[in-house]
């Protein structure tokens, strides 16, 4: 009976792995009923497990499937652990190119979040920004912050909305710092929802310079979600020096400016 029991659970958790697997192979969509068929096992076992899956955070359950573990709205916490070196790398060299007493636009994301650390120290900077991690930052130092008020996002720690836009339109800063998950020279930078697309797309236009910041694991990286904020040319990237020229040649000839950031 016992050896019964234990068969059982091992077979669940190999049509869970394999559940992953398919997932994955319909580019990181799976329908339930779907699924069902190809494991050939019921639509409710496999709502039971993506049930489970969910719970270990392992897949989001979605309306009638899940998305895959590469979908994922991965918190600001997990993101902040990924490639710390490099995303030090890349705020430096990013706060090196800001003028004394520069109007800053800052996005939300950790690297930029790293950038927002720097110019506090600094003071000089007059700072606006949607990012939570970035005026946590900023709090207690001299430097100017404007807050672009809205609604939070929480997986990013980002503020965004109609509020948050009405906001932008009325400031034009010297140069802005962006957030990427994922970033394509022609389509721009991929987001989670349309409202931090918007965002992110009038931040660029409103700066006299804008900068994406990504470390090169992100230039590789496909796009996980569905919408998208267009960069204008001239937009810049900063990356670190592990980008390949390769990665790096499709964006200079769509006319992206493209700086290195040297290792610290």
């Amino acid at each position: 009976m016992v050896l019964c029991c234990a068969e059982s659970t091992s077979t669940r958790n190999a049509d869970r792995e394999r559940l992953i697997e398919l997932v994955e192979l319909g580019h990181g969509i799976g329908n339930a009923h779907e699924l069902a068929s190809e494991l050939d096992v019921s639509v409710s076992t496999v709502r039971r497990d993506l049930a489970q899956l969910d719970a270990e955070g392992r897949l989001a359950r979605t309306y009638g499937g899940a998305i895959g573990p590469a979908r994922l709205d991965r918190s600001w916490h997990v993101k902040s652990a990924e490639n710390q070196g490099r995303k030090r790398d890349i705020a430096h060299r990013a706060a090196d190119m800001v003028p004394t007493g520069a109007t800053v636009l800052l996005d939300s994301g950790t690297t930029v979040a790293e950038v927002a650390a720097i110019l506090g120290h600094r003071g000089d900077a007059q700072v606006a920004t949607n990012g939570l991690s970035s005026i946590v930052a900023l709090a207690d130092t001299s430097a100017d912050v404007t807050v672009l008020g809205g609604r939070l996002r929480r997986p990013s720690e980002s503020i965004v909305g109609a509020s948050t836009l009405q906001a932008l339109q009325r400031l034009t800063a010297d140069i802005a710092f962006l957030g990427a998950e994922a970033l394509d020279p022609e389509r721009g930078l991929n987001c989670p929802e349309m409202d931090q697309a918007l965002v992110k797309e009038l931040m660029a236009k409103n700066g006299r310079e804008a900068w994406v910041l990504a470390d090169s694991s992100k230039l590789e990286r496909d796009a996980p979600f569905a919408c998208w904020a267009p960069m204008g040319r001239g937009i810049g990237l900063i990356t670190d020096s592990l980008a390949s020229s390769e990665q790096l040649l499709p964006f200079r000839e769509l006319g992206w400016q493209v700086e290195i950031a040297p290792e610290r």
